[in-house]
């Protein structure tokens, strides 16, 4: 009874409300951080090259090749078969057969396309009118469409709007494939879109939608930002990283993100403000104050909690307890967060990691588990004593892989106070490391996937280097326990830590 949840209302909801309720002196440096790192890109604008992978073409009314690549696998990783499905979903989806409709987001700080599935029902074939009626107000709840909507989402970069680089979420999906990370980053696809027929469908309408909402500064900027370009693409700098090298498509990614949002139990209580403080916030947390432990993992665990709980608002996020499977897991998924969102200098992770609850039991030695909807053990599986546990959803992955971007997790140190890890991510990040130096396999893979410029290549390697630096350091110092192994835990209680050779690949 293994399943995947579906379920994203919910993180729509919370997005529109976060949004709403930043006040001005929250987003005052992070606005004039952006404007900075706005004119280093307009200094150093990019090179991108096409991406590689598996197309499909579809063709718009003006008769542009629109294309969806499915990108090449990075070698080393594993892809479910889920993964594939998913893939193959998105590339499926032709934006002008009548079978999806497209409208404006206009909640959270960016912009971006809402792509619903009208094949079936009382809109099927009739995108336009559903676009007319549905696509008119600012709820991302839509009647008539089915299930919730895929996202569009494209880069932009400016002084007044919200850090964004599509391209992030395409190196987020497959190098978390390649660490076998327990964290979960969705599925994401390479998209173009004819750039007339976006600025007419979509942000004619995200325009004049974001116009007088509230808290809606900065996503409303983004509108008129890219209502500009697409009338003009050389009004956008860097212009390769919004538009097709033709100039008459724009591009992103297409991606379906699940979850809720965690609150301050683990996103941190971000009363430090936007920036260092809000990372330094971000380790006061009980699993990671866990993870600087440098105790036994259960004595870690233990450890975690009491000191968390010294902090009020964390105390009262705490208040229901916190199974040790649950730290455990929460552990291990943040030594993959600070980890990728280091090699990929993430500068806005912190109140964006997302959550989905499962019920978890142990029949025969196997791990088995099935999406929990509500707190109450469902009847069919109540013999097994099921535990009810969230799992991390990396969703909001787009503020990473741009060179101006600011690296707060490198800022702040995460990685040199950790001491607990996995054996296998520190072996496979060795690994990695020890091939981008070489300019091996997975170095001519990043190369010729992701349309990545060079400056961008070399932040990447450099930053894996630097992150292989400092956990084989604190190995040879003897300060990293490698007994992160949430699944044995869940099954025997207790883990073995593992011994490895620091510099053994």
């Amino acid at each position: 009874m293994i399943a995947i949840g579906t379920s994203v209302s919910s993180y729509l909801r919370v997005r529109a409300s976060d949004v709403a309720q930043r006040s001005l002196s929250d987003r005052a440096p992070r606005l004039l951080l952006v404007a900075i790192l706005s004119l280093l890109g307009a200094i150093a604008p990019t090179t991108a090259a096409a991406v590689s992978g598996t197309a499909v073409t579809h063709h718009s009314p003006h008769g542009v090749a629109e294309q969806c690549i499915a990108l090449d696998r990075m070698p080393g990783a594993v892809y479910s078969g889920e993964d594939k499905a998913q893939e193959k979903a998105f590339c499926e989806i032709d934006f002008y057969s009548g079978t999806h409709a497209l409208c404006p987001k206009v909640f959270s700080t960016s912009p971006g396309t809402l792509v619903y599935d009208i094949s079936r029902g009382r809109f099927a074939g009739k995108a336009e009118a559903f676009e007319a009626e549905q696509c008119a107000t600012t709820s991302p709840v839509k009647r008539g469409a089915l299930g919730e909507p895929v996202s569009f989402k494209t880069t932009m970069n400016d002084a007044h709007t919200s850090a964004t680089f599509s391209t992030a979420s395409l190196l987020y999906y497959h190098f978390s494939r390649y660490l076998h990370a327990d964290v979960h980053v969705p599925v994401s696809v390479y998209r173009s879109m004819d750039k007339d027929a976006h600025l007419a469908r979509v942000t004619e309408k995200g325009l004049k939608l974001s116009a007088h909402r509230k808290g809606g500064a900065m996503n409303h900027a983004g509108w008129r930002i890219l209502q500009k370009a697409e009338k003009n693409p050389t009004a956008y700098s860097p212009t390769d990283e919004l538009f097709t090298r033709d100039r008459k498509q724009i591009y992103g990614v297409l991606l379906h993100p699940h979850g809720d949002r965690y609150g301050p139990e683990f996103n941190g209580t971000r009363q430090s403000g936007w920036g260092e403080g809000q990372n330094r916030d971000f380790q006061d947390t009980a699993p990671f104050r866990a993870l600087r432990s440098a105790k036994p993992l259960q004595e870690a665990i233990d450890a975690g909690i009491h000191e968390a709980a010294a902090n009020t608002t964390l105390r009262q996020a705490m208040r229901h307890g916190i199974p040790p499977e649950q730290m455990v897991f929460w552990m291990k998924e943040l030594t993959e967060i600070t980890l990728l969102d280091y090699i990929f200098s993430q500068q806005d992770r912190i109140g964006n990691i997302d959550y989905l609850s499962y019920w978890y039991w142990v029949d025969n030695g196997e791990i088995k588990r099935m999406p929990a909807s509500s707190t109450q053990v469902p009847e069919e599986i109540a013999e097994h004593a099921p535990i009810r546990l969230r799992r991390t959803q990396l969703n909001d992955n787009d503020a990473g892989g741009r060179v101006p971007y600011a690296n707060f997790t490198k800022q702040t140190r995460m990685l040199e106070k950790i001491r607990h890890y996995s054996a296998d991510t520190y072996r496979r990040l060795m690994w990695l490391a020890n091939d981008f130096a070489t300019q091996g396999e997975l170095y001519r893979y990043v190369q010729d996937t992701f349309g990545l410029s060079e400056r961008q290549i070399k932040q990447i390697v450099t930053n894996t280097g630097l992150a292989a630096g400092i956990l084989r350091a604190s190995c040879k110092a003897g300060k990293l326990r490698f007994d992160l192994d949430p699944a044995g835990y869940l099954v025997t209680g207790k883990v073995e830590e593992q011994k490895l050779n620091c510099d053994s690949l």
